[in-house]
């Protein structure tokens, strides 16, 4: 084997996954599978085609003539004779200098190969720089004014959290090792981890190896370490504890000390090297390109004119040679195409994987005692009650959360356990009931007293990505948003935000273009959102919003001071203390902005009252500029007053004074207001004169209003992160949990001028939870109704986010955790977790059944086909995360191995299907009751249709029986009467429906495809 091919095959095995045999996990599992089949196809059928390329010159293969050209002087030589006075030897000769060196062609073809696939390839992604010239990159310009361009603009940034749960290997002997972390202690993104005090992989302390299910599992915590030591060290340490310390785990501890030697680390162990990749792994960012065929073949295109195809070469050689030079060129094109084809069916499948909507794999409730106390059903409301009176788990958590156990009155006393009574429940209406602590038959009956869920619920907290999760929500909250409020990462500080190749700024970049392109569709016509963002990426950010917003939408930049003492964040360079909020608009002109409340300051000068209100006098020249009478004269014109009668009018009267609007300089201006207007207010009493500096001044009244505009400074101490973010974050959970969350105020504030008292406030970079605890406060400030959804994948969506919003809807008086009041709201928000893209690659399922096997054994040709453009897709329709119909035969146990909770520990895992397909036709939910074995949901579409959802498990009520339970039920009368009906599985309902009515019946299954695979790139 040539060096060029030995070194192509090496980038095939990095690029194909081929070098990771013994991983276990997300796409390496998937091309491991493929292993063996992929790499006979690369070296049995498609470089051989290399060689089939110049099968034309074989006959007058170089190497050939050489050799016989040598064996004619050897002979000559034998016999005495000159061997270049041979004709035999003259005819060699010449016919060498026509001959073709297959091998040397065969060899460029493999190096030019190499050269253009290693040029795109870095660690693990196709980075789309379009090179060209060496050292030069061209920039796809269509004659845009100003064209926006980063290096991933065409790729999606898929670093999520999820990175951080699984890493599974095989040993040798085939057994499975798999690091999970026991502790994940994330700093939210936007806010860095304080210098020097970075998060490390650390192996845990307690039981870091344990033997489960026949695989060896080793933990590690996920925090900073107390010495600030660097994360090759802590390796190191892992692995000297493990192999050397570790005691009873003797035949995994030899497989795992094997040498896996580098040049540079001649001693490297196995265990070392899946180590360092794990940890490593974490610290990169992943992309998936959007359009990887169609960016490689253009970049072919430019390799080979730009480095293969050189034109004055063609000029000068013989036409013989000029065949030898394109068939060369024909044969890259012909591999690199197919190549090409083969990366972009893996890196299309990621794609799908990535656009899919996901699965929703628990939903939850979240609702206040006095709701629960208002069901109307007696018998519903007491058994309600009953059974969270005598739920330890729900009673736990209020004594954690609430301190319910430090209650004094008449009904409970300090320190009391148990039972909790009825009448305590009634007094505390503010608690709130979670169903998580209840089972499946609690939640339907409380979800079965609701006429209008959807309508009910005020808020919505999604724990999943903010890419997915705005995917899933674009039917049901598509141009229905007032306010988008972010404050997303500021890529502030080296190692908070994961840079593969060192694109610090690209990255983040692709990060935020697709999140801010789908956030834009859930904006109404008017609506805003505000982007919170330091000085590090506040000009970038300027231009994303601009490219996706449009300049035109530029609402304003509002400069708030956050951090009064000011951040020293280098020498000789002014300490930072504030940072920006850039407003745009989805159409600026059906903007409305509201105004902010007047100050005590601002109300103060409003001294004068009258029947209409407090108000001042003011001066009624027109300020500012001089003026002729030719430019306004319908405003230039004499009053006539008497100071002492404060009496204002058109017409002299006696003891008047004529009146022109002077200034101090004795220049003549008009006045604010018309004839007209000045006739009509002087007659209603609003305009009047006082002596003002020994003259006399015509005033007019100006009434106190109701609010100001706001402007784009804001210094306020309430806006300061430390007082009103970080210790009054510490107040309500009652520990250190959360570094530099935003002010309540600040988020408030941005909030309260674009949001009205019903709007829709979404937050896709939730954190703490701020933006919902200031949609609470403003709501208890002006009786409003607004309503929020959050959105937040940090594992600190368990651990700070949500209990945040349970303490501050039982109240908003919190001190070290305690509450110092216990005035809450009414109030009830869902819970939805989601499907991960690691979740989504972990549930895939590869198959192929005999007879297609045969049919690629047979055809070549088709093999080939299937090979490059087919494989993964036909092989994986029937994979759990890609929506396996056969399953909805029993909708209520479709089941995927989702990891969850801190650990990350996966396991099979019932999801959502019910709620997921809500979510899929954008269902406004009015009603979901389980009903004879039937789920039955009720609700309207966007388009306002009349929607009926039945969901039944098949084996047990066919489609005979589902008829008749369709009958018993009157869905087909006039008062039952919908637009469209969805059903799973095959059913005769259609034939239920009589002459004069119209609704129709859609399958579920083939909706819940169509829907879940419906995307567009982003």
């Amino acid at each position: 084997m040539s060096q060029n091919l030995e070194r192509l095959n090496q980038l095939f095995a990095e690029i194909f996954q081929l070098d990771h045999a013994e991983l276990d996990f997300g796409i390496y599992r998937i091309m491991n599978a493929k292993r063996d089949e992929i790499t006979r196809f690369l070296d049995n059928d498609l470089l051989p085609q290399v060689r089939e390329a110049f099968q034309a010159y074989e006959a007058e293969n170089r190497v050939a003539v050489e050799a016989e050209l040598a064996e004619a002087i050897e002979k000559a030589k034998e016999l005495g004779a000159d061997p270049e006075t041979l004709p035999r030897v003259k005819e060699l000769r010449a016919k060498l200098a026509k001959a073709v060196d297959v091998t040397a062609l065969e060899n460029e073809v493999y190096s030019h190969l190499y050269n253009f696939f290693r040029r795109y390839y870095q660690e693990g992604d196709f980075i789309s720089q379009r090179r060209y010239k060496e050292g030069v990159y061209a920039i796809p310009y269509e004659g845009e004014e100003v064209k926006l361009y980063w290096a991933n603009h065409d790729q999606y940034y898929i670093k999520t959290s999820e990175y951080l749960r699984d890493y599974v290997f095989k040993l040798p002997s085939g057994r499975r090792v798999h690091f999970k972390l026991a502790q994940a202690n994330t700093e939210k993104d936007n806010n860095r981890a304080p210098n020097g005090n970075e998060r490390r992989f650390i192996l845990s302390q307690e039981q870091p190896l344990a033997e489960e299910k026949g695989e060896l599992v080793i933990r590690f915590d996920y925090r900073a370490h107390p010495d600030k030591a660097k994360q090759a060290d802590l390796n190191a340490a892992a692995v000297e504890r493990i192999l050397s310390q570790s005691t009873g785990f003797d035949d995994w501890r030899r497989e795992l000390g094997a040498l896996r030697p580098t040049e540079k680390n001649p001693n490297r162990t196995l265990l070392e090297k899946h180590l360092t990749d794990y940890t490593a792994r974490n610290t990169f960012d992943y992309f998936i390109h959007k359009d990887l065929g169609g960016f490689l073949r253009r970049e072919l295109d430019f390799y080979i004119k730009n480095e293969v195809m050189h034109l004055d070469d063609i000029e000068s050689e013989t036409a013989p040679r000029v065949e030898q030079y394109l068939s060369k060129i024909k044969a890259i094109r012909r591999i690199a195409h197919k190549i090409i084809d083969f990366l972009a069916q893996i890196e299309n499948f990621e794609k799908k994987l990535w656009l899919k909507k996901k699965f929703v794999v628990e939903t939850q409730y979240c609702i206040t005692l006095d709701r629960i106390f208002a069901i109307e059903d007696d018998k519903a409301r007491n058994w309600l009650i009953d059974e969270i009176v005598k739920n330890d788990a729900q009673r736990e958590e209020w004594v954690r959360l609430s301190a319910i156990d430090e209650v004094k009155d008449d009904l409970a006393t300090p320190g009391y356990s148990i039972p909790l009574k009825p009448e305590f429940l009634k007094v505390n209406p503010a608690l709130l009931v979670d169903t998580r602590h209840f089972d499946q038959e609690f939640r339907w009956r409380l979800l079965a007293t609701f006429d209008d869920i959807d309508g009910t619920a005020d808020g919505i907290l999604i724990h999943g990505e903010n890419f997915q999760a705005l995917s899933l929500l674009h039917a049901r909250f598509r141009q229905q948003v007032k306010c988008i409020y972010i404050d997303p990462p500021y890529n502030t500080v080296e190692g908070t935000f994961a840079y593969k190749n060192n694109y610090k700024h690209s990255s983040w970049a692709a990060m935020m273009a697709t999140r801010l392109a789908q956030g834009g569709e859930l904006l109404e016509k008017g609506g805003v959102i505000e982007v919170a963002i330091d000085d590090t990426e506040s000009s970038l950010l300027r231009m994303v919003l601009d490219a996706i917003y449009g300049p035109g939408n530029y609402v304003s930049t509002i400069a708030a001071e956050v951090n009064p003492a000011g951040q020293n964040l280098r020498p000789n360079a002014p300490a930072r203390s504030h940072d920006y909020c850039h407003v745009y608009a989805n159409n600026i002109e059906a903007m409305e902005m509201l105004h902010r409340p007047l100050t005590a300051e601002e109300e103060a000068h409003y001294v004068e009252r009258d029947g209409k209100g407090p108000f001042l006098w003011d001066n009624l020249r027109r300020r500012g500029g001089n003026s002729r009478p030719i430019d306004r004269p319908n405003q230039w014109y004499p009053l006539y007053v008497n100071i002492e009668q404060r009496k204002v009018s058109f017409t002299p009267f006696q003891g008047s004074t004529e009146v022109w609007p002077i200034d101090p300089q004795g220049e003549k201006r008009i006045w604010r207001v018309s004839p007209e207007a000045a006739k009509r207010e002087i007659e209603a009493g609003e305009i009047s004169v006082i002596t003002k500096a020994g003259r006399p001044e015509v005033v007019k009244k100006t009434r106190m209003p109701e609010g100001k505009k706001p402007k784009t400074l804001w210094d306020d101490p309430k806006y300061s992160a430390t007082t009103y973010g970080t210790k009054l974050l510490n107040n309500i959970l009652g520990r250190n949990s959360f570094s530099y969350p935003k002010s309540v105020h600040l988020v408030k504030d941005c909030i309260r001028f674009w949001a009205d008292e019903s709007a829709l406030v979404v937050d896709f970079f939730a954190g703490s939870a701020t933006t919902g605890h200031a949609v609470l406060q403003l709501n208890r400030e002006d009786g409003g109704s607004r309503r929020y959804v959050l959105v937040e994948m940090g594992e600190y969506f368990d651990s700070v986010l949500l209990p945040r919003m349970k303490k501050v809807v039982y109240t908003d008086d919190w001190k070290d955790g305690k509450p110092l009041s216990r005035e809450g709201v009414s109030h009830m928000f869902k819970v939805i977790r989601l499907e991960s893209y690691e979740d989504a690659l972990n549930n895939l399922e590869l198959r192929r059944t005999d007879s297609p096997q045969m049919l690629l054994n047979r055809q070549p040709a088709f093999r080939e086909d299937y090979m490059l453009r087919y494989m993964l897709d036909v092989e994986s329709r029937e994979s759990p995360s890609l929506l396996n119909i056969e399953r909805f035969e029993d909708p209520f146990n479709y089941k995927l191995d989702i990891a969850m909770g801190t650990a990350g520990e996966t396991k099979p895992t019932v999801v959502d299907l019910v709620e997921t397909f809500n979510y899929l036709i954008g269902l406004r939910v009015k009603t979901i009751d389980h009903i004879g074995g039937v789920r039955v949901v009720t609700g309207l579409s966007p388009e306002g249709e009349r929607v009926l959802i039945l969901w039944r498990k098949i084996k047990e009520l066919n489609s005979d029986a589902l008829d008749a339970w369709f009958q018993k039920q009157g869905y087909n009368t006039k008062d039952q009467e919908y637009d469209l009906i969805y059903v799973n599985g095959d059913n005769n309902l259609e034939n239920l429906r009589r002459p004069d009515q119209t609704w129709k019946v859609r399958l579920t299954e083939q909706e819940f495809k169509r829907l879940m695979f419906d995307v567009q790139d982003v």
